[in-house]
């Protein structure tokens, strides 16, 4: 390609920007769910699809092109004899070590993180490779060109061979990059608060490629500086190339869908989460508050009017509550139906409730047209005074049974009640216990207790039996375990 005037590199540059621009809006999308910039405004819910993008740039690096380690290596470009082969070997081996040891004093890993990072987004990575200044440890110098800076172009063969590098730069920077570009009155002002626009390009030629850096400011551009590489210092690397587009497709775009529905499941689920932790406020719309300023957030005031039927539900309310739950069921996968039917629309519901609400709506305006009474009507009163005979209610027999029931009932409430002390002798039921048993072999320990006497007599009697066994006069027998138990006299009387 022949020389180029800065006009007509402008003008290549903007046709590449407009061809560009229907790239932008997706690369966009793709860095505000991902990485998004300060200051662009967009919010992160989710750092799935962030933490992913970081990983995987990350592994690149390590994978392809790992810091600290030999991730290339130099051979002959053509057939050498055996000896030649061997020295040429030895040779390319040194230049190897001493290019790695410059790639490792370099900025080369970091801006390489950079590039994948940039690669993995927007499915398209640039690098430049630059002669670093003398006495800097590493004798190149990297540079990660963002896509929002790059405007490329593809070649016949496929390659993004033209690169177009918009740049801001103070006249103090433009002077140490391009000395001698400027006129001697901007080299005496060199004010840092003055910047420029710069476009630096870089397209093919015969001999290699041509470089050319013009300032677009003004109508006119300006040539600062220009010369040739034999290769191309922008090293350009796409990840998946769609037919008829030259800029590359990432994996973020292709999983933007899903990082969409992610980010926003989250973000109504933290919605929820608030508004049942602060709750949605009522108030009635008296007039002071405005309800076109209210909004359904967490801890809003909802105005709502005074209904007349008391503990009737404030229609806002629920409309807000109906609106989340279908605007939570559209952001999820539809339910499985049977074969041949279609998904459950959770809207058709909210729609079928409006045509009630419509009808019902209706029907109440018919019946507030109605006449009624009170409002459109009053019925006409008269007091006529007149003497009534008061009338007795009559009592028979059965009334009269009921009341005595009740003064009997009541009575009984307020009955007093005297406990005397009964006195039992145990001497006395020792002796009735020896009566009993004088005359008779044995007598089964039951058949001493007189159960119709009362639960006191059969303790003074139980008193008595253990009595005379403690002065034994009697004695207590029995079998074996669990069988009768059998009393007798101890002495048998003349």
């Amino acid at each position: 390609m022949k020389r180029m005037t800065p006009q007509e590199i402008l003008t290549r540059y903007e046709a590449a920007l407009a061809a560009r621009q229907r790239h932008e809006g997706i690369w966009r999308d793709c860095y505000n769910h991902v990485l998004p910039p300060i200051g662009s405004g967009a919010t992160l819910f989710d750092a799935t699809a962030a933490d992913a993008a970081e990983q995987l740039s990350a592994s690149l690096l390590a994978e392809l092109t790992p810091p600290w380690s030999r991730w290339f290596g130099l051979a002959p470009g053509r057939p050498t004899q055996d000896g030649d082969a061997q020295h040429a070997a030895a040779v390319l081996e040194e230049a190897a070590e001493a290019l790695q040891t410059h790639f490792d004093r370099s900025n080369f890993a970091l801006e390489m993180h950079q590039a994948f990072l940039d690669l993995v987004i927007t499915g398209t990575g640039l690098m430049l490779v630059e002669e670093a200044a003398p006495g800097e440890a590493s004798a190149l110098r990297f540079t990660a060109i963002p896509m929002q800076d790059a405007v490329l172009q593809e070649g016949p063969s496929g390659r993004l061979d033209t690169v177009f590098r918009a740049i801001s730069m103070t006249e103090a920077a433009l002077l140490a990059r391009f000395p001698g570009s400027l006129q001697p009155r901007a080299k005496q002002a060199a004010a840092d608060d003055v910047k420029h626009r710069v476009i630096e390009a870089i397209w093919p030629d015969r001999a290699g490629y041509r470089f050319a850096a013009i300032t677009a400011d003004g109508d006119a551009p300006m040539l600062l500086a220009e010369g040739s590489f034999a290769e191309n210092p922008f090293i350009a690397f796409r990840w998946l190339k769609a037919p008829g587009e030259s800029y590359g497709r990432g994996p973020v775009a292709k999983a933007l869908p899903d990082i969409r529905t992610a980010n926003k499941v989250v973000e109504l689920v933290l919605a929820n989460a608030s508004i049942a932790v602060t709750g949605i406020w009522q108030a009635e719309d008296d007039g002071v508050l405005n309800p076109a300023t209210v909004r359904l957030v967490p801890g809003a005031i909802i105005p709502v009017l005074t209904l007349a039927v008391p503990g009737a539900a404030p229609a806002a309310a629920l409309m807000a509550a109906m609106l989340i739950e279908i605007k939570s069921r559209m952001l999820l996968p539809p339910k499985k139906s049977a074969e041949g039917a279609e998904p459950e629309d959770p809207r058709a519901e909210l729609v079928r409730r409006l045509l009630e609400y419509e009808q019902i709506k209706l029907a109440a305006h018919k019946l507030n047209a109605v006449p009624q009474f009170g409002r459109d009507f009053l019925r006409a009163q008269v007091y006529i005074e007149q003497s009534l005979q008061p009338r007795f209610p009559e009592v028979d027999v059965v009334d009269l049974r009921q009341a005595w029931a009740d003064i009997v009932r009541r009575a009984r409430l307020v009955e007093h009640h005297k406990i005397a002390q009964e006195e039992l002798s145990v001497r006395e039921h020792m002796s009735m216990v020896l009566k009993k048993l004088q005359g008779r072999k044995f007598v089964e320990f039951s058949d001493l207790f007189e159960a119709h006497k009362g639960v006191s007599v059969l303790v003074v009697t139980f008193i008595a039996v253990l009595e005379l066994a403690k002065e034994t006069l009697i004695e207590i027998t029995q079998a074996e375990v669990y069988a009768p138990i059998y009393v007798r006299l101890s002495y048998t009387p003349a």
